[in-house]
């Protein structure tokens, strides 16, 4: 079922972290390895929380969007207000839970969600190597727009790329 979060009241955070946390361990190897493993997940998952309240949710319209599963959270995704619609970031399913559909159930609800609004353009940036996100996306009716991506800071990249989907 799906769940929309606009604000980190509204935000199940401890069932997101399980959901990231797979990378959210990469990430504090990468960024903090003088601590040991716990502490450094401690800190992704503190600077995630700030980064989310201070900056993501301080986004008019931005939204949370959840694949509930018998209370569980067991997929992700952040959508923001880009360009002329939608961009879709940090689509990711708790590893337990992946190949079971999961990712697609919760793109196909936001897709549905959207047009109940009327038009829908939904942009995603995939890693050129995340094959995975790629074929779910491609399964949901995303095309490839670009073989760059524009962040969010206006950076441009080129181990990215730029999706979209449009109804």
């Amino acid at each position: 079922m799906l769940k929309l979060a606009k604000s980190m009241q509204e935000l199940p955070f401890r069932q997101l972290m399980a959901v990231y946390q797979q990378s959210n361990i990469h990430t504090a190897q990468q960024r903090w390895s003088e601590y040991s493993p716990e502490r450094g997940l401690l800190l992704v998952e503190e600077a995630f929380y700030e980064d989310l309240q201070c900056g993501f949710f301080s986004v008019p319209d931005a939204c949370y969007c959840l694949w509930m599963v018998d209370g569980e959270c067991v997929s992700a995704l952040r959508l923001e207000p880009w360009k002329d619609g939608w961009l879709l970031t940090a689509l990711e399913t708790a590893p337990q839970r992946r190949n079971q559909g999961y990712a697609c159930a919760l793109l196909t609800a936001v897709q549905e969600h959207l047009k109940a609004y009327g038009a829908v353009q939904l942009y995603s940036h995939i890693h050129i190597r995340n094959t995975a996100s790629i074929h779910v996306h491609e399964r949901c009716g995303f095309r490839k727009l670009s073989d760059t991506a524009r962040l969010l800071d206006g950076t441009i990249t080129t181990q990215m790329r730029t999706y979209v989907y449009q109804e």
